[in-house]
């Protein structure tokens, strides 16, 4: 998924400097354009000298630094304010580098008035930072080209920060190359803001360098460079992900420690074992990006460590995103509280979201309200999800309405959300649709749902050409389904594989579905491995008892999951093996789940235990269900017991159900029968 989205944020370092030598002192660059061009100039702080760094030692050597991070608010505005009043005297004098801080000074204070008079005297002296600064005063006033002058002065004089506002000045007016030419020089120089702007213009003009640049800003602590940096290696990572055709995702802690990617033919390294290396790093940037507060890539870190399983720490990351304001992660870490079993919790983050317009946290309040029953809160959440843009809250409407058989309405909703893209309720107004008889209409929906590459869509136009008698168009669309993971379309295709004699695709898509819980498909495997063996014979005088086959373990799986044929199977099996008891059982499941071989087969069962009463039962269950086999018994019962009349009935019956065999000797019983009551 994309983020979009962040405020820039003015950092401001506070400090300034100046040399002894008389070169040039300036002000230091606002830290702060995280996301440069989002509110225009800013004040850039021109460095000092060659190496750029200057540690204040000594008044008289190293100039005068004003800290804003030491002591409490009230220390600093104290030092500030004797540290401008020494400024003052000092310009009064005639310092032209105290004319250029106390400019700078008054200037970040917001008081133009006061800092234009100190800023034109320094910059008259040939002060590039006070150039610089007189260059971002007249750009606050309006005076853009003025502005663009002074700052061309002071950049010709090396000074970086203004090489960036002239690079951003000619972007701002469409010209590019000259924007290229100064970011280049700034950027060139070790100025984070220039990397930055000068990676953003290369990316825009999809040219080479943005990496490079993009990287540069960012090991100076540039966090939107850091933030957009991962970006690009994650893209990247997934790319490499979806070529060797493994999960997408960053890797679990220590995946890929001793892989090694192989070289493609243009030298880079490909592989599982760079895919590793490119979330490595990814992750690596977002933690530097939100640890100095990007709310974005707290959001990215989060979801990263998420799906690695490290939930406790992603939760403090989302938690630190969602208090900064960032709604997708308090989203977010609702579902991790939902997940955790604390509902109250995760509604109080969904609605907090909710509310800052995130039209999935409002899908999840209608889905928890939902739940407890309370429709119209459910409705009122849906409705404002799809206010937000979000398709799901219109298809998630149509699913309330038809839950209420309301179907009218839902299929407003489905179509609403069908028109906007949602492939799933093209397939849900489809269905609709097609229950209530209009197949020609129904067809285009699922086709379009199934492009769209909704599965269950695919498996329903199997159907749909399978309620035609277009057995090869049918096979086409189930395939397509089975391919992407459908179970019921998977079981379809293995069962047409065998009708056409193709016993080896047709135990591999047996075997998809199965794996995926199909009952039916877990037992049709079965009979297929059953057909293959041998019928097992009695074992030898010590003879341990062998272990279950494949067969019978996909039986029991189905048996398990209620089918009644494998149930039925299973307790044959056990029977075999001499476990009467647990024979009993799965007759006595199938059964009771109304399966006649099954109550056929307990009533044998209690029969040969001595129970004939019980297992009448169960022998008139089956006939009454249509079992020929149990009809004759209770026939051959009824006879035994004197009871003629009742003994002709149940043989009645068999001869009405078969199988021959069974006919056959039932009409052989109910003539003998009818002999005796005549005789």
């Amino acid at each position: 998924m994309d983020f979009m989205g962040d405020r820039a944020t003015l950092l401001d370092t506070g400090r300034f400097a100046q040399r002894h030598t008389g070169t040039t002192a300036g002000v230091v660059d606002l830290d702060a354009m995280d996301a440069a061009g989002a509110l225009g100039i800013v004040v850039p702080f021109d460095r000092v000298g060659p190496a750029e760094t200057v540690e204040p030692e000594d008044p008289a050597e190293a100039g005068e630094v004003i800290a804003d991070a030491i002591g409490s608010a009230d220390a600093v505005e104290s030092a500030e304010a004797e540290s401008e009043a020494r400024h003052r005297r000092a310009a009064e004098s005639g310092d032209v580098a105290s004319m250029s801080v106390l400019g700078a000074l008054l200037l970040r204070r917001g008081d133009l008035d006061g800092a234009e008079p100190h800023l034109r005297a320094a910059t008259a002296e040939g002060d590039r930072a006070a150039a610089n600064n007189l260059g971002v005063l007249l750009h606050q006033r309006g005076y853009a080209d003025e502005a663009a002058g002074w700052w061309r002065i002071a950049a010709v004089a090396g000074s970086a920060p203004a090489a960036h506002a002239l690079g951003r000045h000619f972007r701002e007016r469409g010209d590019e190359p000259a924007a290229e030419y100064w970011l280049r020089q700034s950027a060139e120089q070790g100025h984070a803001l220039g990397a930055y702007a000068l990676a953003d213009l290369l990316e825009h003009r999809s040219e080479p360098g943005v990496e490079r640049w993009m990287r540069a800003a960012a090991e100076q602590g540039h966090r939107e460079a850091a933030y957009r940096l991962a970006r690009a290696l994650e893209r990247a990572a997934a790319a490499a992900d979806l070529r060797a055709d493994r999960p997408q995702g960053a890797p679990g802690a220590g995946a890929g420690a001793g892989v090694r990617g192989t070289a493609g033919r243009d030298g880079r390294e490909t592989g599982a074992g760079h895919s590793d290396r490119l979330w490595r790093e990814a992750e690596q940037w977002f933690r530097q990006a939100a640890a100095r507060g990007h709310r974005r890539a707290a959001l990215h870190l989060g979801v990263i460590l998420e799906r690695r399983g490290e939930l406790k720490e992603a939760g403090r990351w989302y938690l630190t995103a969602a208090k900064d304001g960032e709604a997708r992660a308090a989203c977010a870490l609702g579902f991790l509280l939902r997940d955790a079993g604390d509902e109250e919790s995760a509604a109080v983050w969904w609605l907090r979201a909710a509310q800052d317009g995130d039209g999935n946290a409002a899908n999840a309040l209608g889905a928890l309200h939902a739940a407890r029953g309370e429709q119209q809160t459910a409705e009122r959440w849906y409705r404002a999800a799809m206010d937000a843009g979000d398709v799901n809250g219109a298809y998630n409407l149509g699913l309330l309405c038809a839950a209420q058989d309301r179907t009218p309405q839902a299929e407003q909703w489905y179509r609403r959300a069908a028109y906007a893209g949602h492939r799933e309720a093209a397939n849900a107004l489809a269905v609709l649709l097609l229950q209530a008889g209009d197949a020609t209409g129904a067809e285009p929906w699922f086709s379009k749902a199934a492009e769209a590459g909704s599965v269950d869509a695919a498996f329903n136009m199997g159907i749909l050409h399978a309620g035609r008698d277009d057995d090869g168009k049918a096979l086409r669309w189930y395939e397509r389904a089975a391919a992407a993971g459908h179970t019921e379309a998977a079981l379809q295709v293995g069962m047409a594989r065998l009708r056409d004699g193709d016993e080896r695709e047709a135990e591999r898509h047996l075997r998809c579905a199965a794996g995926g819980g199909n009952a039916e498909a877990a037992f049709r495997l079965a009979t297929v491995l059953d057909a293959r063996q041998a019928p097992p014979g009695p074992p030898a005088l010590g003879e341990p008892v062998t272990g279950k086959s494949e067969c019978e373990e996909w039986y029991e799986r189905a048996a398990e999951q209620g089918h009644r044929r494998a149930q039925v199977r299973v307790g044959m099996l056990a029977a075999a093996r001499g476990d009467l008891g647990d024979a009993a059982r799965w007759y006595r499941e199938a059964a009771e789940a109304g399966s006649r071989n099954g109550a056929f087969n307990l009533g044998l069962l209690l029969a040969r235990e001595g129970n004939e009463r019980e297992a009448a039962l169960w022998w008139a269950r089956a006939a009454r269900a249509g079992h020929g086999r149990a009809a004759l018994r209770l026939a051959l019962l009824a006879a035994r017991r004197g009871e003629l009349a009742e003994g002709q009935r149940w043989c009645a019956r068999a001869v009405e159900l078969g199988p021959a065999e069974v006919a056959e000797r039932a009409a052989a019983l109910r003539e003998a029968l009818l002999q005796e009551l005549t005789a």
